[in-house]
């Protein structure tokens, strides 16, 4: 069946192998454990779960366990009866109520305490639900995704996991591999967030330098998609001028990535090309003409490499005029004016 992946962003072999399983699974009622490091997207995932299923027109209720004190997550998910405890002044429903017909996802199930364990087990195994002071149960129809960065059999071997709860949870695993195991979606992901953040902030477009998308590609992202956003909003503010060089990468990617820049060569900044004696010169000092396997290699379109190697000549010739813009222009074989209107466009006066 087709299913709505739209929110995710990757074409990596493994990224496509998820993709495959959750379009099996997501006709179903099974239940779903979601494994995977913290910032994968797990939830994305599981919302486009949510959205493939019979239940995609019901409620889809999320809830963070880890991040709601353990003596409140009960509450929580179950609701509470009016004088149940102190301040509770009226009777209110629980995630698992409001999620009725749809999908409750339990986010970071496995920071959740081992007594409310057993009644998560009670309503994965009866279908019902007691609400805090209440007297009987409830029952309801939900579909149970849950979703965790630990490794749940090593937290059942040290007694933190309830062993029973676990395979309950465990019927269709999906396990969404880290950044650093998706191939080319790095550079995918980072043009996305990159242009994104460009056109909501209303500046021109920024393309990478291929040595720091080399540098990116090589980075091992151990905050994953989470830390890759973020980084490209800060480029997307920070950066001066419409191409991202090595020096406005973040110190700690550089360091780790290493000599990962020297594997990329820059592309060709220009040689003599008037003539044909020019270019059998040129070609006699290694000069080598860009091809379209470049383009790709860059992750550039025409335009983009154009404006890339444009932009550096400039740079270039400003430099080695001392900001003389007469002689730079003279460097480049252009008039004072049009070297004006080329500065102007990339705000580099």
């Amino acid at each position: 069946m087709d299913i709505d992946t739209s929110e995710i962003i990757g074409q990596s072999t493994s990224l496509k192998d998820v993709f495959k399983v959750l379009a099996k699974v997501a006709p179903t009622d099974s239940t779903v454990l979601v494994t995977g490091e913290s910032g994968t997207g797990k939830e994305l995932l599981v919302r486009a779960l949510h959205r493939s299923s019979a239940r995609k027109d019901k409620p889809f209720v999320p809830i963070n366990c880890g991040a709601i004190p353990k003596d409140l997550l009960e509450s929580e998910l179950f609701g509470h009866e009016k004088g149940a405890f102190t301040h509770a002044l009226r009777m209110r429903p629980g995630r698992f109520e409001l999620a009725d017909g749809g999908t409750i996802f339990l986010d970071e199930i496995g920071e959740m305490d081992l007594s409310l364990q057993v009644k998560i087990l009670r309503v994965l195994q009866e279908k019902e639900i007691e609400r805090v002071g209440g007297v009987g149960g409830k029952k309801v129809d939900v579909r149970v995704v849950a979703a965790t960065n630990r490794d749940l059999e090593q937290a059942v071997l040290a007694g933190q996991f309830r062993e029973d709860l676990f395979y309950r949870l465990n019927v269709i695993p999906l396990h969404l591999p880290p950044l650093r195991e998706r191939g080319g979606d790095v550079s995918v992901l980072a043009d996305y967030f990159l242009e994104g953040f460009c056109r909501k902030g209303g500046r021109k477009k920024i393309v990478f330098d291929p040595r720091a998308g080399a540098v990116l590609d090589h980075y091992s992202w151990p905050g994953n998609v989470r830390e890759l956003e973020n980084i490209m909003e800060r480029l997307s503010i920070l950066v001066d001028g419409n191409i991202v060089t090595l020096e406005d990468l973040p110190r700690k990617i550089l360091d780790s990535a290493g000599d990962a820049a020297a594997l990329v060569s820059a592309p060709a900044q220009g040689a003599p090309v008037a003539a044909a004696a020019g270019a059998a010169e040129a070609a006699a000092r290694g000069f080598v003409w860009p091809a379209l396997a470049d383009l790709q290699k860059y992750r550039m379109n025409l335009r983009d490499f154009l404006e890339y190697i444009e932009e550096k000549l400039l740079k270039e010739a400003l430099e080695i005029s001392g900001g003389v813009k007469n002689q730079a222009a003279e460097a480049l074989g252009i008039k004072r004016t049009t070297l004006i209107e080329k500065l102007k466009k990339r705000n580099m006066e």
